[in-house]
């Protein structure tokens, strides 16, 4: 999928500080110029009409907000932000484009696709071991993985298995879907690929007060993460952008 197009990465959270620094996370991660990775605060605009013939594919971040929220307490920019990622979704189902959903993504994506979203399926915030699948073993952009390897996780809500058509590709116990693919080219991870440990932790206190666990834990958690090796999933996102991005040209 040889392209001069750059790619766009996808900005869905509203805090200002935590969206630049996961920005700089997927450029480090990918070892793209922000020539070629270029940025969209999907929060505050809408979708552009021409996007899709502007980028070759999107990186879309994670975000506070839940699938699971009820409708009654969605304000208008997040019921907007989520018809947008279901555009990019949709289009990327169909191979018109490619992209990867992470987070808070993958519940957009699991819904846009028939599946089930759930509370049940939480994970605390830290390292979690993964687990390929044999699909994603062969996938083209996870197969070079190591089988079992370290993530970074923090999400209210999860799903138990991956929506109608999709490939699951990696999983773990505490929640089942740790990634999928849907067609060729439309792709989603409960976990996030772009942060170090580090990056990880200085996100960690921008949510200290927000549920995800208890803020007097802050310290410990952080040690917990910062010893962990994450290796493993910034390479997938270093797979992406060869794959789908200017890299490919």
């Amino acid at each position: 999928m040889a392209t001069d197009l750059p790619l766009l990465y996808v900005r869905v959270r509203p805090q200002e500080d935590a969206a630049a620094a996961e920005y700089r996370s997927f450029l480090t991660a990918t070892r793209l110029k922000e020539v070629d990775l270029d940025h969209l605060d999907l929060v505050r605009n809408p979708l552009p009409d021409d996007v899709f013939d502007r980028y070759s594919g999107f990186l879309i971040g994670g975000s506070p907000f839940n699938i699971t929220d009820p409708d009654s307490t969605k304000n208008e920019s997040q019921r907007r932000l989520e018809a947008d990622l279901e555009r990019i979704a949709a289009r990327a189902a169909d191979a018109r484009t490619a992209a990867l959903f992470t987070c808070y993504g993958i519940g957009v994506v699991t819904r846009m696709l028939g599946g089930t979203v759930s509370r049940a399926w939480p994970e605390d915030t830290g390292p979690v071991a993964v687990a390929l699948t044999r699909e994603g073993q062969s996938d083209p952009l996870l197969g070079g993985l190591a089988t079992r390897f370290t993530a970074l996780t923090a999400h209210k809500e999860g799903a138990a298995e991956a929506p109608p058509g999709a490939v699951l590709l990696a999983t773990n116990e505490a929640c089942p879907v740790q990634a999928y693919r849907s067609g060729d080219t439309l792709y989603a991870t409960q976990f996030h690929p772009e942060p170090t440990t580090r990056d990880f932790t200085e996100r960690m206190a921008i949510y200290r007060n927000d549920g995800y666990f208890e803020a007097d834990a802050y310290d410990t958690i952080a040690g917990r993460v910062l010893a962990a090796s994450v290796t493993e999933p910034a390479r997938l996102l270093r797979t992406f952008a060869r794959m789908f991005g200017p890299a490919a040209g």
